[in-house]
């Protein structure tokens, strides 16, 4: 009786999971097959799947904009504030872990907090400092406040990874001399790597799919894939088959990255959790 009811919670929990996924990829799969469709054809919904197939709007997304240019100026924005991140948040995570004080929590939360603010409501005095340092339109620049936009999470992040890791190891490293530049990169991090490696993958994700503040501060230059999407939309109206197919250009990497590394992330995301 037991097993049987235990089989039906699995089955129960299955279909669940089937369709909260399928729900959840239906917009994709939908814009994936607008992109391949002519302009009459995609707002025809009665006759979807009637219409021929066509790639002609592939060809004139790339004939209008640079495709390959939004690109390399997303991964160069996504890599590069996701490694500046770590940069700052593998001390931080490390010395609120391991040497923590009675304000440690407190300041996590503090930085938790920051999250909870609308960007709108920095957007002016961000947009003034940046073109007073001649950060607008550069790649640098994005890198800079996308950094500062996911460092909460990311130390939150690898604070929880960094707890995980026994205190022993790294106190029997220092007795054997080992100076604190060493301790981080000779032991922890190594130990990490699992913790690591998913919060950077995260942050890719989360930095490749950032809109609002690439369309504020960026116009040519610097211009990432959110902006080439946003291109095909104008006050005379919205096409959708180009708008689909700048949409699935723009997302493809990004699945295939998380496709491909979809068990390290989710090794990361359950490093530690059993003992």
């Amino acid at each position: 009786m037991a097993r049987a009811a235990s089989t039906q919670r699995k089955v129960t929990v299955t279909i669940v999971a089937w369709v909260v996924a399928l729900v959840i990829f239906f917009p994709i799969l939908w814009t994936v097959l607008t992109s391949f469709k002519s302009e009459g054809d995609a707002i025809n919904i009665s006759h979807f799947f009637q219409t021929p197939w066509s790639i002609e709007s592939y060809f004139e997304v790339q004939s209008r904009s640079d495709y390959f240019r939004h690109f390399f100026n997303s991964v160069i924005i996504s890599v590069g504030s996701t490694l500046l991140a770590l940069l700052f948040s593998i001390p931080a995570a490390w010395s609120m872990a391991f040497a923590p004080t009675s304000r440690t929590r407190d300041i996590m939360m503090w930085m938790l907090s920051t999250k909870m603010m609308p960007a709108v409501g920095v957007l002016v005095p961000i947009y003034l400092i940046f073109k007073t340092l001649g950060l607008l339109d550069n790649a640098w620049g994005l890198m800079i406040v996308l950094m500062l936009m996911n460092l909460p999470i990311v130390i939150w992040m690898l604070y929880t990874y960094f707890k995980e890791i026994p205190v022993d190891i790294l106190e029997a490293a220092r007795m054997d001399g080992a100076t604190l530049g060493k301790e981080l990169v000779y032991v922890l991090v190594p130990m990490a790597v699992p913790g690591i490696a998913s919060t950077l993958l995260l942050n890719i994700i989360l930095a490749w799919n950032e809109a609002f503040w690439t369309l504020n501060l960026t116009a040519a230059n610097a211009a990432p894939l959110t902006a080439f999407i946003a291109s095909y939309s104008s006050p005379e109206g919205l096409f959708w088959a180009k708008l689909s197919a700048a949409s699935t250009l723009a997302i493809a990497p990004i699945l295939v990255l998380g496709w491909i590394s979809q068990k390290q992330l989710v090794r990361g995301l359950t490093f530690g959790a059993v003992k």
